[in-house]
């Protein structure tokens, strides 16, 4: 039997696929572009696997390209003001540029052509892809070049700068400072600036010490409404001739906090399954297949921390959430000994991302998969 090519997963996890497929977030998708349109930049904040990223990108498909220029750029990776600078001009050059754009790719090569930047097709998309050397001590020179390039452009420009909390953990130049002096001159670009690290990014933005104080609309995004979830999820398993009531939805979201990627994960395999009812016992047998998947990886990290921080989040992942890790029944209950090393243990793995501090202070383990083969370990 062949296989059928034509078959088609509408709960993705790896990049947004089109507004049909992607799951409310109407509110927050007006909040930013209003701000955007009325020339406030955005500061959107939000825990990893929440959706930022993807809200980002739907915002960016709902636009039209021949009224504003929108540019993504995933500073995850960089460390240093070379690399943003790379990052960043590769990102602005690659989306300006289309296989058709002759007059564009003119333009382009003309006012870097200096940076020597060039140009090669995606071998998937067919998209023209920019890469650029940077040369040494020229850095600040050519994020000048970029930004007057945005400045002149014929179209209003937004700029989406992802994980932009990295660039408080440069050590080369003060980049809060450096950027700030060129956003703040521009008046034909506004910004997002998303984080997924909350204190850094509210420092950032709150502290009246920093170069970006006050510079922005602040947003928290936060999981995406259960009840809009269970509308969205039931209406494509239907048209996989599958059903899921509202209890067994309820479950599945309540067990990953509502976390939009480890929602979807889910629901990738249950559609996969092309079960015809989907109950609680099909999506535990799901979430088994994951997380017997994923074991090694899970024993890694495991063997990448002390004694010490594995007892503690072996401890978070079994109550699920802890509100006070300090209390006496907390420690005791876990054998966790006293609260000065279990509180020093906590705050590396906040900042390892292992466990995450919510806005009222608990503490949950940050993988949800993690959380959940954590507290199935004696």
């Amino acid at each position: 039997m062949k296989e059928n090519i034509l078959y088609f997963n509408p709960f993705s996890i790896t990049s947004y696929i089109g507004p049909e497929y992607f799951c409310d977030r109407i509110n927050e998708t007006k909040e930013i572009l209003d701000a955007l349109r009325n020339r406030r930049n955005v500061t959107l904040i939000s825990p990893r696997r929440v959706g930022k990223t993807g809200l980002i990108q739907h915002l960016f498909h709902t636009l039209d390209p021949k009224q504003v220029h929108c540019i993504y750029v995933d500073l995850f990776s960089t460390s240093n003001l070379q690399e943003f600078t790379k990052v960043f001009a590769e990102a602005v050059l690659s989306a300006r540029i289309t296989p058709y754009s002759e007059r564009v790719w003119q333009e382009i090569t003309h006012f870097f052509g200096s940076l020597r930047p060039i140009f090669t097709p995606d071998p998937v998309t067919g998209m023209m892809q920019c890469s650029i050397d940077i040369q040494p001590q020229r850095e600040e020179w050519t994020l000048q070049q970029i930004f007057a390039y945005l400045e002149k452009s014929a179209l209003p420009c937004y700029i989406a700068l992802d994980e932009f909390q990295v660039i408080a953990e440069y050590q080369d130049v003060k980049m809060e400072a450096l950027l700030r002096s060129y956003i703040q001159q521009l008046t034909n670009v506004q910004f997002i600036f998303a984080g997924s690290k909350k204190h850094m990014m509210t420092e950032m933005f709150a502290s009246a010490k920093r170069p970006f104080y006050r510079s922005s609309q602040m947003m928290n995004i936060d999981v995406i409404n259960e009840q809009q979830y269970y509308l969205f999820a039931s209406k494509h398993l239907a048209a996989n001739g599958q059903q899921i009531d509202e209890n067994t939805f309820h479950e599945l979201y309540r067990l990953v906090d509502g976390y939009t990627w480890f929602v979807q994960a889910l629901l990738n395999r249950l559609h996969q399954s092309k079960v015809q009812q989907i109950d609680f016992n099909t999506v535990l047998q799901t979430l088994n297949q994951i997380l017997q998947e994923e074991e090694a990886s899970y024993q890694m990290y495991c063997r990448l921390i002390t004694d010490r921080q594995l007892h503690v989040i072996q401890a978070v992942a079994k109550e699920g959430t802890v509100k006070e890790p300090g209390s006496n029944v907390f420690l005791q209950k876990y054998q966790l000994g006293a609260y000065s090393t279990v509180r020093g243990a906590i705050q590396t793995m906040v900042e390892k991302e292992l466990l995450y501090q919510k806005d009222d202070g608990s503490y949950v383990v940050y993988d949800k998969f993690f959380g959940l083969w954590l507290h199935r370990q004696h």
